[in-house]
């Protein structure tokens, strides 16, 4: 973490500098538990900071999920010739002023802030020596006033820095933590799925039949988001709890975002 590479001082620094700063302003105001608070400011202010960004993909990929049942009837009406397919499905994107690639650009430029926000928490937070994460700290702060002399990781009463996987120490309750996780990640991949279809009736039963290859896509996503709740909430079980907490907080924000966009704002 002080190593001056350039990973480190454009992104992780910064970040670990805003999260100090949040943990001294918690404790100015008295607040307990001040570094789950700062983790709670800071995800705030990361997700404020993307917020742009992370519309224009969402908007982005609303509108190709409006647009998926368009694409499957050009799929089963051109399913013999691709070159047509391709022409009507760009046909169709210029129509309704859709671009493809558009969801892409925001989730790349965004991902490099995730992944080095996930590295601060994680280093903060993974590190037993207590001691010698305060002086890397103070080694990588940008002023005197960001130093820091003492590092409290409890939260309400639970070390951030403790894993659900401790659950024989920690308790039962641990495990409301990786189910929580799964639940908000399962959430936010349901709001991102297009429609179901209507039913088709029984004189369409042979159109359904010849249709279905072109539904896989449609069925990998389904199986997805079946997936990935379990896949994050495996996750959650392994990590600190501080690092649930960021996540969970980010998700939840995301989930209020995904539901602003499904309405068409």
């Amino acid at each position: 973490m002080t190593s001056p590479t350039l990973w480190n001082q454009l992104l992780v620094w910064p970040i670990l500098n805003l999260l100090i700063f949040f943990y001294h302003l918690a404790e100015w105001v008295h607040l307990p538990g001040p570094l789950g608070w700062a983790i709670i400011l800071l995800t705030l202010a990361i997700r404020l900071i993307l917020y742009p960004l992370m519309h224009a993909q969402l908007k982005s990929a609303k509108k190709m999920s409006d647009l998926k049942p368009h694409l499957d009837q050009l799929s089963l009406k051109h399913k013999d010739d691709k070159q047509a397919l391709q022409q009507a499905q760009l046909a169709l994107y210029k129509e309704h002023g859709v671009n493809p690639a558009a969801g892409c650009l925001p989730l790349i430029i965004q991902m490099p802030v995730l992944i080095a926000l996930y590295n601060v928490f994680y280093q903060v937070l993974q590190n037993g020596n207590l001691q010698k994460l305060i002086e890397d700290i103070n080694l990588i702060v940008y002023a005197p006033w960001l130093r820091v002399t003492t590092l409290d990781v409890n939260f309400f009463g639970v070390n951030l820095g403790a894993k659900p996987s401790d659950w024989q120490s920690l308790g039962v309750w641990v495990f409301a933590v990786p189910i929580l996780t799964g639940l908000l990640q399962w959430w936010q991949t349901k709001l991102m799925m297009p429609p179901a279809p209507a039913a088709k009736a029984d004189t369409d039963k042979k159109e359904t039949k010849e249709k279905k290859p072109e539904d896989m896509a449609g069925d990998m996503q389904k199986q997805m988001a079946l997936i990935t709740p379990v896949m994050f909430a495996i996750f959650a079980y392994q990590f600190p709890l501080g690092l649930s907490l960021y996540w969970n907080v980010f998700g939840f924000f995301g989930i209020l975002q995904q539901l602003k966009v499904n309405r068409g704002k």
